[in-house]
Order: structure tokens, then C-alpha cells, then sequence
């Protein structure tokens, strides 16, 4: 059922004025989000028409926009990437690690985004493949999913790292080694060689000039001002902090679920748009998470939402150690053996798009909203045709 208010309600309302106040300072890539959540799920995008085998209803659905920051395309992505993640699971404890970084770094990464959001994935998995091969603690490669969100819960710019990790690893003759029981690795070791590799990471950055400076931070521009704001942070803790360890497998995937592709705020947590205003619900963990309303100028709501945007082609959830890519399968096969656990089945891949749907969420969407008959697809809703755009004049006299 739709929610009755919608970030897209939002944009189509307030966007074009939004646009026109902020005039250049809009990078592409934000306008680029506004403009696909703008029309997602209407008849700029086109669609198929659909009828009822049953009562004859017709209805259009209409395609969506399937950007990564709107709300409303999420929900087969993170499916999907869950249940390709099912087979990944071994029977091992799973822990929650969370990096996260001191405000001036996170002032410099929203004008640095690509740089600095790519040495804080970076930075937080070497931080536990280096801890985790160490003999004092683990002696093993580890695995890791690692999920960036950069938003707090009034939306504000609040970069850190959520991190799913099996308690153990690939020691180097083979064998599985398992840590203690209700611990993963001393979050205080983590945080002090955390610390020490993301500002190298960021020093190394400045050295080859890929940071930009410019409003409050234009200071750092100079090399003997950057080293003085790198130095006081080394004189401060940076908070890594890990979660109680989940209770078996099926609670990995729920978790999962909820993390891996949510956006800085979903449709569910808006409540009203009017009076210059949106009023949305959020989640006060100051105060045992109580849960408050907030409400934020319509401009200033637009603004925090697209502070989120992601360089486009920018990897948010990454896999290291022995869950990167490259050798996931290999290494896994190896330690489902030092287990002595089954291979996972083969999942079955249904060619209709609507059967698929169903089998990974648990809701059908072929189902008749007035008999609860089939819906049938009977042709396409075409895109409207778009003008063409006149070159522009060009005077060679």
C-alpha cells in the first residue's frame, strides 16, 4: 500500500523551487537523484498494462526510476542481495562492528566523498584483517561485509561503517579458528589502529593532492595548517564499538536486510508536508531510543536528504578477506571443509519477474486488489514522447 506521504511527494512539490535557490551549488549527481525519485513509478518512466483473468480489472504499473538512494526501489534489490548472501552463511558465530569517525572528519569527507568514504571502508577492513592476523588474537584471515551509511537519524551528514563478521577465520594450514566465545577482538585495539591507518590513508591523500578545500576548510589548503587538524585528531578517541553478537544465522539475514540497502530516510517515517515544513519520525538513542518528531524546513529537509548522495558508481557494501569476490567461493569451500559443514543448495531462479518477487519477499504483486484473481500482463504503457530539443543557433556571418 502506498505510504501517504512520499519523499518523491516531497520533490515534485518543493523540488523546482529547491533547484532555483540553490542554483550552482547542486552538484549533478544530486540533481540526478532528484530528478529519477521525481518520476519513479509514473508515466514519465512508461510501464505494462495489466488485467484481471477473473474480474477484467485493467491496471497500469508503472516502472520504476531503480536509483539506489529512493526509497521506494529498494525493496527487490535488498531482497535479491540477501538471498544471494544466504549461501554465503556458515555455522559460526556472527558479530557487529561499527567505525565511525570524528566530526572534522567528517566535514572533510562531505566535500572529499569518493576519497574520504573510500579510505573509511579501506581503513576499517584493514584495521580487522591486520588485528584478526595477528597471533595474539585470532592468527587467521577474516571475512567481512562492510556497509557504509553516512546519515544519522534527523539526517544529518554522519559517516561510519556497519560491519558483519564471522567469529573466526582461514589460518594458514587450512583450519577454521574460532574466537572466544561472545568476543570477536578487543574494540580498543581496533579503534587505535583504526585511527592510525584512516588519517595515513588521508595524509597520503593530501600529499598527492586529491583532497579539496573550499568555505570553512579552505584553510587546509596549506600543508602546515592540514598536519596541525590531522595531529589534534590523533589525540582523540575514535569510537568503534561492537554489538552483541547475533543469535544465529536467520538474525544475519534479518539484519542484513534492514541495513544493506537503506536509504538516509524511508517513506515510513514521514508523517506531513505542509505549512513549509516536513514532519518525520526519529529515533533518540541519547534517550533509550525513544522515539521523537521532528520537524525541518522543506528546503533544509531536501538539503539534509541529498547531503546522502553517492558519487555515482561509488560501492557502498563491500566484501574483504576471505568474502571479497575474487576468492569467496574457494576460500568458503575450504572452510565449510575444516567444518566439516554441507555446501549450501543451489537456489532455483524463476524466470518471471512477478514469481521472483514473490519467492524473495513473501508478497505478490500479480494478485487482482478487487477478486484476488491473477493479473495478467497484456501490453506496454509507452514512455510519453519526450520534444526534441532544437540545436542552438549558431551565426557564422
Amino acid at each position: 500500500m502506498r505510504p501517504a506521504l512520499e519523499v518523491a511527494d516531497i520533490f515534485r512539490r518543493h523540488g523546482e523551487a529547491f533547484r532555483a535557490a540553490q542554483g550552482g551549488r547542486l552538484s549533478s549527481d544530486q540533481r540526478r537523484v532528484m530528478a529519477a525519485i521525481e518520476v519513479c513509478r509514473t508515466a514519465v518512466l512508461g510501464g505494462h498494462v495489466e488485467q484481471c483473468d477473473d474480474c477484467g480489472l485493467v491496471r497500469i504499473a508503472y516502472n520504476s526510476c531503480r536509483d539506489r538512494h529512493c526509497p521506494k526501489c529498494q525493496g527487490l534489490a535488498r531482497a535479491q542481495w540477501v538471498a544471494d548472501r544466504r549461501a554465503d552463511l556458515l555455522p559460526v558465530p556472527y558479530f557487529h562492528v561499527v567505525f565511525t569517525v570524528p566530526a572534522p572528519i567528517a566535514a572533510i569527507a562531505l566535500q572529499n566523498k569518493a576519497i574520504v568514504y573510500n579510505i573509511l571502508l579501506k581503513a576499517t577492513a584493514e584495521t580487522i584483517r591486520l588485528i584478526s592476523a595477528d597471533p595474539r588474537y585470532l592468527g587467521a584471515e577474516s571475512g567481512m561485509i562492510a556497509v557504509l551509511h553516512t546519515w544519522g537519524q534527523t539526517l544529518t551528514h554522519h559517516p561510519h561503517v556497519h560491519c558483519v563478521v564471522p567469529g573466526g577465520g582461514l589460518a594458514p594450514d587450512g583450519l577454521w579458528v574460532g574466537c572466544r566465545p561472545n568476543f570477536f577482538l578487543p574494540v580498543r585495539v581496533l579503534s587505535r589502529l583504526y585511527r592510525r591507518l584512516f588519517l595515513q590513508r588521508l595524509q597520503a591523500a593530501f600529499d598527492t593532492g586529491e583532497l579539496k578545500f573550499f568555505g570553512d576548510l579552505t584553510r587546509l589548503r596549506e600543508p602546515a595548517a592540514f598536519a596541525r587538524h590531522l595531529q589534534a585528531l590523533r589525540d582523540v578517541e575514535w569510537i568503534v564499538y561492537a554489538k552483541r553478537p547475533f543469535a544465529g544465522p536467520q538474525h544475519v539475514l534479518d539484519y542484513l536486510g534492514r541495513y544493506t540497502h537503506r536509504v538516509a530516510i524511508g517513506n515510513s517515517r514521514l508523517l506531513a508536508c505542509d505549512n513549509g515544513g516536513v514532519r518525520f519520525r526519529w529515533k533518540d538513542y541519547r534517550a533509550n531510543n525513544k522515539s521523537k518528531v521532528m520537524t525541518l524546513d522543506t528546503g533544509e529537509f531536501i538539503r539534509r536528504f541529498l547531503l546522502h548522495t553517492l558519487p555515482k558508481g561509488f560501492r557502498r557494501i563491500r566484501h574483504f578477506g576471505f568474502l571479497a569476490n575474487a576468492c569467496r567461493v574457494t576460500k568458503l569451500n575450504r572452510i565449510r571443509t575444516a567444518l566439516d559443514a554441507p555446501k549450501p543448495a543451489p537456489a532455483v531462479e524463476p524466470t518471471d519477474y512477478r514469481e521472483r518477487y514473490a519467492i524473495l519477499t513473501g508478497h505478490r504483486i500479480d494478485l487482482c486488489p478487487v477478486c484476488a484473481g491473477h493479473m495478467v500482463n497484456i501490453g506496454l504503457w509507452p514512455r510519453p514522447a519526450q520534444p526534441r530539443r532544437k540545436p542552438p543557433h549558431c551565426d557564422t556571418s
